[in-house]
């Protein structure tokens, strides 16, 4: 899909791509979930919706599925962080669009939803690198979530960030590797002008 076609496309799906965004924001300040503890987590989700905007059509497949990209990138940790399941998410989405589009909203926020552990490496393993690798646009909103992350962490100074942006930095090498499905099929891709853009950004 041209960026132009996709672009069109996003103008024509405008309101209800804004329903989606006032419904996920309204989900985690219904948890007190914060961004760095200075924001409104809907900040994260909104940056991870940028990259939709701006690299979806490198990604895109079809008309089709520009609704559940969107709903992927707002609704990315409503089942990690804001106590939905699988199914909450399905139905919050067929809302929006048929039962084919809502599943495969939901097979996103599902597959970048991490493992149950207490450490950074249990809860990141290899299912849950393997689930990213086989699920349509999943590597490609992990990577527009660790994008935001990472722009985050390198554009605001403080104790955590600091910390953040070296955990960022040690991880990109294996991170990129870990998500990266090495398949010919758009939905599964990593658009190297947003690996650019994070090698910039470190």
């Amino acid at each position: 899909m041209t960026k132009e076609e996709f672009q069109a496309m996003v103008e024509i799906l405008r309101p209800t791509i804004e329903e989606i965004r006032q419904r996920a924001h309204l989900l985690h300040d219904s948890v007190n979930q914060r961004y760095d503890r200075a924001h409104p987590y809907g900040f994260h989700l909104d940056m991870v919706a940028d990259s939709v905007m701006k690299y979806g059509h490198l990604v895109c497949a079809s008309e089709h599925d520009i609704l559940p990209l969107f709903f992927g990138a707002y609704y990315h940790d409503s089942i990690e962080d804001a106590r939905l399941t699988y199914n909450d998410v399905k139905r919050g989405a067929r809302l929006f669009m048929n039962d084919d589009q809502a599943q495969m909203a939901a097979e996103m926020a599902y597959a970048l939803t991490n493992e149950k552990g207490r450490t950074r490496e249990e809860r990141a393993n290899d299912r849950y690198y393997q689930g990213i690798r086989e699920t349509p646009y999943a590597p490609f909103l992990k990577l527009s979530d660790r994008l935001a992350n990472i722009t985050y962490s390198f554009t605001h100074s403080n104790k955590s960030n600091a910390h953040m942006k070296e955990v960022y930095i040690e991880e990109l090498p294996h991170f990129l590797e870990a998500i990266d499905a090495h398949s010919d099929d758009p939905r599964f891709a990593l658009p190297e002008e947003m690996i650019h853009d994070i090698l910039h950004l470190v």
